[in-house]
């Protein structure tokens, strides 16, 4: 008969990671990271220095952009390596990665998730056409983000006369993740989470691999009544820390929050957004969502959309899904991002990247940092810092439309520019896979043409020459 999972404090169970290993840690912004894990692991490594030499994977940005999450990692000894989707909610990690200080890898969102599954399976990668004409792509940078980081983690292969990449295995020793319950046995179930995440391959790929698996519970109970609620079977588990509630919020935003796990008939409403560049913005894209579509919106001004949907009465028109996993509802916003409120289904994060690669979204609208001659477009890079692209590469290649929504200016600077900083999402390659893409502004609308891009709109109170074309970088093509 097989031991079960040892319950122990965090403190102890964080003892069990040896240094030099790859740690994955699970959740999405704040939903469904093991908080207590990761605080205990940052204090053991200031009291003792180990472990140290750690390799962390994770595939969604997890963190308050200020101390929670994967902050937490942040010092120098502590790791040496980080393969990430997105950075921005963990400054601390970028401000090493921009330092030179530690190896950095930015890699899509869906690939590193899917990649567990075959990490877990020991296969030799994930061969897949997400990253290519990217800055992912090795053609250019190879998603390394600094000079220290010089292990190519992604190869380009022809396959039966297409190029593809291939994103390189890299096994896996601890698993670090979260459930709400556990049994005796060490079964996991995530009754009050609002999201499923990528636990199972997480566990899976530890386990495979002769690791550990520590998973964060809030309580533990006799018995799991429903089998097929478990999400990892406890033959995967090695440790269970209790939290008890404490360190255990159900996202960074909330305590708990019921709507995040329940399903609703009802309409939801949304506070009416005042008249305001943004919901100029977001009014023009929602006239590209059609009835019956499926739709992702990005996080920031995309999620106007969803705003002046509510109330134009046309919310319930079309089905919105969160990469995350949430199927129907409405996503929530801020820390409280990749829950939703009400959703039909809450499906995990590897299978809803399998969905949307496969060319599931009938559209997305996305957010834009940067936008070029040709349409291609960076969404990673700031000025200050370095943000990485998080689901965007996945959506942005995959869906069938594709409406990015920006500011003409940011605080008086061209967003339309001759040279972005990085190429996230690639114009030509996008417009010969016959995408169909608009670029939604407060003053101008500009749509993906063979040649480049192309003027298609004006708003009203804005002069041509004056306001659209001497504030751009190049000239686009026109057709008024």
């Amino acid at each position: 008969m097989r031991a079960p999972a040892i319950i122990a404090t965090a403190d102890e169970a964080i003892a069990a990671i040896p240094s030099g290993a790859t740690v994955a840690v699970g959740g999405f912004v704040g939903a469904g990271h093991p908080e207590m894990l990761t605080a205990a692991l940052e204090r053991r490594f200031i009291e003792t220095g180990t472990p140290n030499d750690l390799t962390l994977y994770y595939c969604a940005g997890q963190g308050d952009r200020a101390e929670r999450g994967l902050n937490h990692f942040a010092h120098v000894g502590l790791i040496k390596r980080v393969i990430g989707g997105h950075w921005n909610l963990a400054p601390k990690l970028g401000t090493l990665a921009l330092a030179n200080e530690i190896e950095a890898y930015n890699f899509p969102q869906g690939v590193l998730s899917v990649l567990l599954r075959e990490i877990a399976a020991k296969r030799p990668g994930l061969i897949t056409q997400v990253g290519l004409n990217t800055f992912i792509d090795p053609a250019q940078s190879g998603g390394r983000m600094n000079a220290r980081t010089t292990e190519p983690l992604v190869e380009r292969l022809e396959l039966d006369g297409q190029t593809w990449l291939r994103y390189k295995s890299v096994p896996i020793h601890v698993g670090l993740i979260r459930a709400t319950y556990a049994d005796k046995r060490g079964n996991l179930s995530m009754d009050k989470e609002g999201l499923i995440g990528e636990v199972l391959p997480i566990a899976q790929a530890a386990k495979n691999h002769g690791g550990i698996v520590i998973a964060q519970v809030e309580r533990i109970v006799d018995q799991l009544p429903d089998p097929k609620s478990v999400r990892v079977p406890g033959i995967l588990v090695d440790y269970l820390v209790v939290s008890g509630g404490v360190q255990h919020d159900q996202t960074f935003g909330e305590v708990f929050n019921e709507d995040f796990v329940v399903t609703s008939d009802g309409g939801f409403t949304l506070p009416t957004m005042p008249e305001s560049e943004r919901k100029i913005i977001g009014t023009r894209a929602l006239r590209e969502i059609r009835e019956g579509d499926i739709v992702n919106l990005g996080i920031g001004l995309p999620e106007s959309v969803a705003m002046v949907a509510a109330e134009t009465g046309r919310l319930s028109e079309f089905t919105l899904t969160v990469e995350s996993g949430p199927i129907g509802g409405v996503p929530a916003s801020g820390l409280n991002f990749g829950c939703s409120h009400f959703p039909e289904a809450i499906i995990d994060q590897p299978s809803q990247f399998d969905f949307y690669d496969g060319g599931g979204l009938d559209i997305a609208v996305l957010g834009a940092v940067e936008v070029d001659a040709e349409g291609s477009v960076n969404v990673t890079s700031f000025a200050d810092r370095f943000a990485g692209v998080g689901g965007f590469v996945n959506i942005a290649q995959s869906a069938r439309r594709l409406v990015f929504c920006c500011t003409f200016q940011a605080k008086g600077q061209p967003k339309f520019v001759r040279q972005i900083q990085h190429v996230c999402f690639h114009g030509p390659t996008g417009f010969a896979r016959g995408q169909q893409v608009l670029y939604v502004t407060e003053r101008a609308v500009l749509e993906l043409t063979a040649g480049g891009l192309r003027l298609i709109e004006i708003s009203e109170g804005y002069d041509l020459q004056k306001d659209i074309l001497d504030q751009m970088e190049f000239a686009p093509l026109v057709a008024l």
